[in-house]
């Protein structure tokens, strides 16, 4: 059941983003992250997760029974699973709206990350690393001020990639992406590219 095994020496990532616009920033960021994972040799897996048209709506047939991890799902969830199993990084990016995921991400999370698929009936993952971009449009301040971003952090790297087995999970924010009180805009934008590049050259090395 979905129990694939990736030699750590050859990198295969799965970019997963979600942003409706695909001239947004986050957009941009998934753009530096998939050229630097090219430069260093990686076969790159991107999931637009708007642009493909998933369904974020768990229906029946993806509902997961506690009783019985062996539950046949729907073939789309059957599909995203196995490639996302395919990959030894993942790449979540996205844009950070009510501090969490956007819906059509947490329903990606909901349906595909399933039980007897990524956990459950002493199966996980089997994922090594994920790396989670968040583009947040408040400032690093802001967030520390009411520990948003220890909540985040806390709910994707223990509450879902821990609980799937997943030890190596590391969340970086990307702050004011609204640019508020920027002066020099194209240097701030600037940086989230750098930033974009330097997680993926760390997730390798």
């Amino acid at each position: 059941m979905l129990e694939l095994e990736v030699p750590l020496s050859k990198v295969r990532a799965q970019v997963i983003w979600a942003h409706p616009r695909v001239d947004s920033l986050t957009a941009t960021v998934v753009g530096e992250v998939v050229k630097e994972l090219n430069r260093a040799g990686a076969e790159v897996d991107q999931l637009d997760l708007y642009r493909e048209g998933f369904d974020s709506s768990l229906r029946e047939a993806d509902e997961p029974d506690w009783n019985n991890p062996d539950k046949p799902y729907s073939r789309e969830v059957i599909l995203h699973a196995s490639r996302t199993k395919a990959a030894n990084i993942v790449f979540f990016v996205f844009p950070v709206w009510w501090f969490s995921l956007p819906a059509i991400m947490k329903g990606y999370i909901d349906r595909v990350w399933n039980h007897g698929l990524f956990y459950g009936g002493g199966r996980k993952a089997n994922i090594p690393k994920i790396r989670w971009i968040a583009l947040a449009g408040e400032t690093q301040e802001f967030f520390a001020k009411r520990d948003y971003d220890r909540m985040l952090q806390h709910h994707l790297n223990i509450g879902i990639a821990g609980f799937c087995g997943v030890n190596d999970s590391r969340v970086d924010l990307l702050y004011n992406a609204l640019g508020a009180s920027v002066t020099d805009a194209p240097s701030h934008y600037a940086q989230f590219k750098d930033r974009a590049r330097e997680i993926v050259r760390s997730a390798l090395a």
